[in-house]
């Protein structure tokens, strides 16, 4: 009988602790002032998800501290880190950030034409004729064609061969560049903003950098920057002793 009473306590306990740690937020998605669909609104902390519905609007179950993250492919990712004051609100209103939209890449190819055939002796007698005719000249030779063979000049149209060598993108940092907002790397892993780029070639030199970009996920992509960070800092601290 003492069990069975001291398991239903430890129940009712355990339920009222998850009610007072764990709220149901509510909120809103827009941009300028127009609600957004089908953004993805990740609970990073507790790992759980949920989608805005046609008027923008999502409830999500959190707790002071979590760390939201909202998705969606036109626009830059938000992160939020929720306050006390943002649950009691309960009325969490979030404005996304578009993203610049971005041109296809301008391929260039080596385009071959066909030689152009002349009639080497028809031009000769046609440049012996004007020169004949141009009473401002007097060139010997050129009036009686005795000249047999007159200079002639070649245009080269160029050996043939592509430019292959053109400057390519990393694929990890257009990824990033497209996923993250400007000040991500400044605000959110306090980063210098001279520290950025060398930040970047740090990850891409991480082989599961190349993972990311064949299964792409916001959630395993934020993960994977927040731990190179930690390492990244390490690495800066360690250089300084």
């Amino acid at each position: 009988m003492k069990v069975k009473l001291l398991t239903t306590i430890s129940f009712f306990t355990y339920q009222l602790s998850i009610s007072q740690s764990d709220k149901l937020l509510h909120g809103k998605v827009l941009f300028n002032n127009k609600p957004l669909r089908k953004v993805e609104v990740i609970n990073k902390t507790a790992k759980t998800s949920t989608t805005t519905n046609d008027l923008g609007e999502f409830s999500i179950a959190v707790k002071v501290r979590d760390s939201l993250l909202f998705f969606s492919k036109d626009f830059f990712f938000t992160r939020i880190k929720l306050t006390q004051e943002n649950i009691d609100a309960d009325n969490l209103m979030v404005n996304m950030v578009v993203r610049p939209e971005e041109l296809n890449e301008v391929v260039i190819t080596n385009i071959k034409f066909d030689k152009i055939k002349y009639d080497a002796e028809a031009t000769f007698k046609i440049d012996v004729l004007k020169r004949a005719n141009d009473l401002t000249r007097t060139i010997p030779g050129y009036k009686d064609g005795t000249i047999a063979n007159g200079m002639s000049l070649a245009i080269p149209f160029g050996n043939g061969k592509p430019k292959k060598d053109l400057q390519k993108q990393n694929d990890f940092k257009k990824l990033i560049t497209k996923t993250c907002p400007p000040d991500f790397f400044t605000k959110d892993l306090k980063l210098n903003a001279e520290e950025v780029s060398l930040y970047l070639e740090f990850c891409d030199a991480d082989p599961r950098s190349k993972t990311l970009l064949e299964h792409s996920n916001i959630l395993t992509t934020m993960d994977f920057l927040y731990a190179k960070n930690e390492e990244f800092k390490k690495l800066k601290t360690d250089a300084k002793n």
